[in-house]
């Protein structure tokens, strides 16, 4: 899959990180924010980022700094937990563009955070990379520095509906349950227009809300529907609950999927054989040979060093975290005599390009 898109009227990629970098040249720094949510309900994510965050720095520093016009700057990462709370998102934000002077930011986890975080850069006309926002309401606010390294939730959903429709023409009646979040309320959404569009029955449509710690009655609910497909969209421990609350209180159906559960080694992990013919979709996967000509040069050596760092399987979250971190490094290397509008006339030559992560 290629790492670079077009989302809406927002080029996923960073033009503007070419000027940040240029910026960045006189003062013979590069400097990068990273709100992490490394205490509270995402810091499971956020340690993901931060380990990928490592792997990139020391690789880059292995090389004497990021290449801007055939000069080495170094690097510095400047980190800080903002407790997985939108108002501290966002006051970390305000601190690292004013306080520590941050050239570029790389966001937090998951869309609602993201969003918050590059509302506070573009009135500075900080560029943001997002690794982990895919939400369609996040890149539709007009927003010019933000860039994202996640294809849109929509595509996923309807080439997963297209494909298990034609694998399983037996398919007919679905039930849809997500969370009333910024991420899994448009994967909700997505699915419920997808199914239309496939002739598919919606026998359950419901959202439950943030911190929900039963998913009992949902289920009861869905069960007496007798679904062909099960669909369910939150975060992992979410997901986790949901599938164990399934089992003990025997809902079934011929097709099951997950959004993003699966994907989380930590779900496969908890869950053991019940994880097993839960279906998902993601946006990355080790399986996939990519070679390319980033600091980690293949699929195979970023999941090789993230897995011997970590002590646990990359997903999604790492792999794209260290791509937003490559996306800092790449368009530096031959900036022009520049302004953002020359810039942006010289950026859509990467976007065929691929990174391993």
């Amino acid at each position: 899959m290629n790492i670079l898109r077009t989302f809406g009227r927002t080029a996923l990629l960073p033009l503007a990180l070419i000027a940040a970098a240029a910026t960045a040249q006189a003062q013979q720094v590069i400097r990068i924010g990273a709100p992490l949510a490394l205490t509270g309900g995402l810091a499971d994510e956020a340690r993901e980022q931060q380990v990928a965050y490592d792997m990139w720095l020391k690789r880059v520093k292995a090389v004497g700094g990021i290449d801007v016009g055939g000069k080495k700057l170094k690097v510095e990462l400047v980190e800080s937990d903002y407790q997985s709370n939108d108002q501290r998102a966002q006051q970390m934000a305000e601190k690292m563009i004013s306080q520590d002077k941050v050239d570029f930011i790389v966001s937090p986890f998951g869309s609602g955070h993201t969003k918050v975080v590059a509302g506070v850069a573009e009135r500075y006309g900080v560029p943001v990379v997002a690794p982990s926002a895919s939400s369609e309401s996040v890149f539709d606010q007009g927003f010019k520095y933000l860039f994202g390294t996640l294809a849109p939730n929509g595509g996923l959903v309807e080439t997963m509906v297209q494909q298990f429709v034609k694998k399983r023409p037996g398919v007919k009646r679905i039930a849809i349950l997500g969370r009333e979040d910024v991420f899994p309320r448009p994967m909700l959404a997505s699915m419920r227009e997808a199914a239309r569009k496939a002739g598919l029955e919606i026998v359950h449509d419901e959202l439950y809300p943030v911190g929900n710690l039963d998913f009992s009655a949902s289920m009861s609910r869905i069960r007496a529907t007798k679904p062909d497909w099960i669909y369910v969209t939150g975060y992992d421990k979410d997901l986790i609950l949901a599938r164990k609350q399934m089992a003990d209180l025997g809902v079934a159906a011929p097709i099951v999927t997950m959004i993003t559960g699966p994907a989380y080694p930590e779900f496969v992990n908890n869950l053991g054989p019940l994880a097993e013919n839960v279906s998902s979709v993601t946006w990355w996967h080790k399986a996939t040979p990519y070679t390319s000509g980033d600091v980690f040069g293949s699929t195979k050596a970023f999941h090789d060093e993230y897995l011997a760092r970590a002590k646990a399987e990359p997903d999604y979250v790492g792999a794209s975290s260290a791509a937003a971190r490559w996306l800092c490094r790449r368009p530096s290397r031959k900036p022009a005599r520049w302004t953002r509008p020359r810039c942006a006339t010289r950026w859509p030559r990467w976007t065929s390009r691929p990174s391993t992560a």
